[in-house]
C-alpha cells in the first residue's frame, strides 16, 4: 500500500525513525490488534495505538461508562456516561485518527466466544481486570500462536510482560508465572482498593509501546521478563521469567 500525502504528514515523526520508516508505518496500517477492556489500561493503550496508525483495533468490553470511570479511563468523556464503553471508545478513536477501523465487541469474553474473536487478529493486548479472562487469553493465544501483551494494575503499582510461548523454550506463558488463579476475592478490585488514575496511564502507555514493538519487530521483547513499576518510589525493576517445563499450558515434560 502507498501512503497518502495526509498520511505522510500525520506519521512524519514515525517515518524519520530508522526503526519504523515508510515500510514500518505500512505494516502498522495493515495490522489488526485486539484490545481486551476499554478501561484504565485499555484507554491510553487504544488512544496511542490509534494515533500510531494501527489499522484495525478490536475492542472487547461488556460494560457501560460510569462517572467513576473518568478519573482514569481517558478514552471516555463526561458526555459518554451511560454509553457502552466500546461505542464511547470508537467515537473517541475516530476523532483521533480516521485511518483506523474500530471493531466493537460489546460482550464479556468467555470460552464460548473467545476463539472466534481472537483468531481474527494478529496480536492481543490484555487490559482486563479479572483472572478468568487472563487465563483464558493465555491458553488461547498459545494455541492460536498469537502474541499476548498483558498488563495489570494495583493502587500504586503495575506489571507488564509479553507472552509468546508458542515459539518454544525459553519463552514462558502466563501460567509459568502464576500456575493457578488466586482464591476468589483474595485480590481486591479497583472498586474497593482504589487506584491512582495516572498509574493506569503509565502502564497503558508502556503496554502500547510493547504492542508497537511487537508489530514492527524492533527492540528487545519483554517475553521472558516481567516489568514492575512502583509509582510511590518512582522506580522500575525487571524480573526474569523462566519457562516452567511442568506448566499445564506450555510445559515440555510429557
Amino acid at each position: 500500500m502507498e501512503l497518502s500525502d495526509a498520511q505522510f504528514e500525520r506519521y512524519a515523526r514515525h517515518l524519520v525513525l530508522d526503526e519504523v520508516g515508510e515500510e514500518g508505518q505500512q505494516k502498522l496500517l495493515q495490522s489488526r490488534v485486539l484490545v481486551i477492556g476499554a478501561g484504565g489500561l485499555g484507554s491510553p493503550l487504544l488512544l496511542y495505538l490509534a494515533a500510531a496508525g494501527v489499522g484495525t483495533l478490536g475492542v472487547v468490553d461488556d460494560d457501560e461508562v460510569d462517572l467513576s470511570n473518568l478519573q482514569r479511563q481517558i478514552v471516555h468523556a463526561s458526555e459518554s456516561v451511560g454509553l457502552a464503553k466500546v461505542e464511547s471508545a470508537r467515537h473517541s478513536l475516530s476523532r483521533v485518527n480516521p485511518d483506523v477501523a474500530v471493531e466493537m465487541h460489546h460482550l464479556r469474553l468467555d470460552p464460548s466466544n473467545a476463539e472466534a474473536i481472537v483468531a481474527r487478529y494478529d496480536l492481543v493486548a490484555d487490559g482486563s481486570d479479572n483472572f478468568a479472562t487472563r487465563y483464558l487469553l493465555n491458553d488461547l493465544c498459545y494455541r492460536l500462536k498469537k502474541p499476548l501483551v498483558a498488563a495489570a494494575l494495583a493502587p500504586f503499582d503495575g506489571q507488564l510482560s509479553v507472552f509468546k510461548p508458542y515459539l518454544g523454550p525459553p519463552h514462558p506463558c502466563y501460567r509459568c508465572l502464576f500456575r493457578e488463579p488466586p482464591p476468589p476475592d483474595s485480590v481486591p478490585r479497583c472498586e474497593t482498593a482504589g487506584i491512582l488514575g495516572a498509574v493506569a496511564g503509565v502502564m497503558g502507555c508502556l503496554e502500547a509501546t510493547e504492542v508497537l514493538k511487537e508489530l514492527l519487530g524492533i527492540g528487545e521483547s519483554l517475553s521472558g521478563t516481567l516489568l514492575v513499576y512502583d509509582a510511590l518510589r518512582a522506580g522500575f525493576h525487571s524480573i526474569k521469567l523462566p519457562r516452567d517445563p511442568d506448566c499445564p499450558t506450555c510445559g515440555t515434560k510429557p
